[in-house]
């Protein structure tokens, strides 16, 4: 089909978007990413115990399940590998154009078609445009006093510098998220002293992720078995987290009492215990898997700081009590900037009207994927189409086929774009909006929120609703602009 496609982002979302496309007939795709390779935020991320926390039978394409993973999480690298071969299977890797960084998105009124501009001076023309940046691509560090005085190394998770050498060192993790759960019981057996800081303690539940038995290999291998596992998985057990969360009353007592036992029985030392224990609602925020955390917390070497930081100074970290922590290298374990999707890049839709200003208010768009007045423009894992309790695969894979059939409608309508109509994307953001009252993610405030508080991250309910909703586009919810002018048709 003679539709230009271009798809901002290599990930798994980037990726999965191109397959869907080339597999229906769109094979005028091209995919542009900042980074070098294929990847997204499993190529960023390669800080020591890097590892997906969704077991990989369900952390994976439903079309390209593999039988040969290590163990039930699998770590960073291979994750990457298997987007890699999955990509190269399906010939879209070499669709990709690397350390191709997008600056601006515009469409152009008279010839109904987007222009995408590069941070190399390069323009490419699009009939559509589909932004698979993700929640997950900016890593944020905090404005802290001083941090350019500071004299010794430091650098983000997702930007992990290899050449130091932590051995023996006096290392400062500032952050104590889903990052810094996974590098600091890696790093903490070999520094000289670590410091952590936290500004809250995680909910956990428990994670060994130990290598899969022979036998379990054996059996995954059997037909059949992989498909009821990630039925299992994605049906019964990810989803009663959702549960959990989406009811604090009911169900999340049951979950919460589980993370409790299990905190309590690896929680020996009383004052640890009461630096970490939790003060939130269960699920307000993004409860954690893991068995080596909390233990790697009490080691001799290891001390828990719950004082806020006041500054950075050369030969260390002060915090509010004044005590200085001296130490030679910072990790930030701080996270991603979650809200701010793909900005700073510059959209320009219809009439010139800009999204950083039509989402000043805070982002919001139909189904997470389309905002009115950009024609044709599709975010992938865009305004709350995050999980709590999924697989974020299952929501790109529909994320994928609705792009793909809003194409397809438009194909029969002879149509240059599709505009979802400002009242049907108005009711779909009031709904999601009212999912939320009365769950935990009302409780506190989290990453989930923006600024004014409203949460624009998350799914406010199950990964089945969000796969019913987006089987295919609802023709009805869209204004159908003709090819080369303004007029739209119903």
């Amino acid at each position: 089909m003679g539709r230009r496609v271009v798809v901002i982002g290599a990930g798994f979302g980037g990726i999965g978007a191109a397959i869907e496309l080339r597999a229906h007939g769109y094979t005028d795709v091209t995919i542009l990413d900042a980074a070098p390779g294929i990847g997204g935020t499993w190529l960023a991320n390669t800080y020591p115990g890097a590892a997906c926390d969704v077991p990989s039978h369900l952390y994976s394409y439903s079309f390209a399940q593999q039988r040969s993973w290590s163990r039930l999480c699998s770590p960073q690298e291979e994750i990457l590998e298997y987007l890699r071969a999955v990509a190269r299977e399906h010939s879209v890797d070499g669709l990709v154009r690397p350390n191709t960084k997008v600056t601006a998105c515009r469409w152009d009124d008279e010839a109904t078609l987007w222009r995408v501009e590069t941070e190399q001076g390069d323009e490419y023309t699009a009939d559509a445009v589909v932004i698979a940046t993700g929640q997950l691509a900016q890593p944020s560090i905090p404005a802290i006093p001083g941090r350019e005085d500071f004299a010794g190394t430091e650098f983000h998770s997702a930007a992990w510098d290899h050449d130091h050498d932590l051995t023996g060192r006096k290392v400062a993790v500032i952050g104590t998220g889903a990052s810094a759960v996974q590098f600091v019981p890696a790093i903490a057996p070999v520094v000289g002293k670590l410091s952590v800081f936290q500004r809250t303690g995680n909910w956990f539940l428990p994670r060994k992720n130990l290598p899969y038995p022979r036998s379990v290999q054996r059996l995954i291998k059997v037909p059949g078995v992989q498909r009821l596992r990630r039925w299992g998985l994605k049906r019964l057990y990810l989803e009663s987290l959702t549960a959990s969360i989406r009811h604090p009353r009911t169900v999340g007592p049951v979950l919460r009492l589980k993370a409790q036992i299990f905190m309590r029985h690896q929680l020996r030392d009383p004052e640890v215990r009461r630096k970490v224990w939790p003060d939130y609602t269960f699920g307000c925020k993004r409860v954690l898997f893991s068995s080596y955390w909390l233990p790697a917390l009490q080691r001799d070497n290891v001390e828990v700081v719950t004082d806020s930081v006041e500054r950075i100074e050369a030969t260390g970290v002060r915090t509010k009590d004044g005590r200085l922590h001296e130490v030679d290298t910072i990790i930030w374990g701080t996270g991603f900037r979650t809200t701010s999707f793909m900005f700073p890049m510059e959209v320009h839709g219809r009439d010139g009207r800009s999204l950083r200003e039509e989402w000043a208010g805070g982002p919001h768009a139909h189904l997470g994927m389309t905002v009115p007045g950009f024609p044709n423009l599709f975010v992938m894992y865009g305004p709350n189409t995050n999980t709590s309790g999924g697989s974020i695969i299952v929501y790109l894979e529909s994320q994928a086929r609705y792009v793909r059939t809003a194409l397809q409608e438009a194909d029969r309508r002879g149509a240059a774009a599709a505009e979802v109509r400002p009242e049907v994307e108005a009711a779909s953001d009031a709904e999601v909006q009212a999912r939320f009252e009365g769950t935990a993610w009302q409780a506190c405030d989290s990453w989930y929120r923006d600024e004014t508080g409203r949460i624009i991250t998350n799914w406010p309910g199950y990964m089945l609703e969000y796969e019913k909703a987006t089987e295919a586009i609802d023709p009805s919810e869209y204004v159908w602009l003709e090819p080369g002018e303004q007029k739209v048709s119903g």
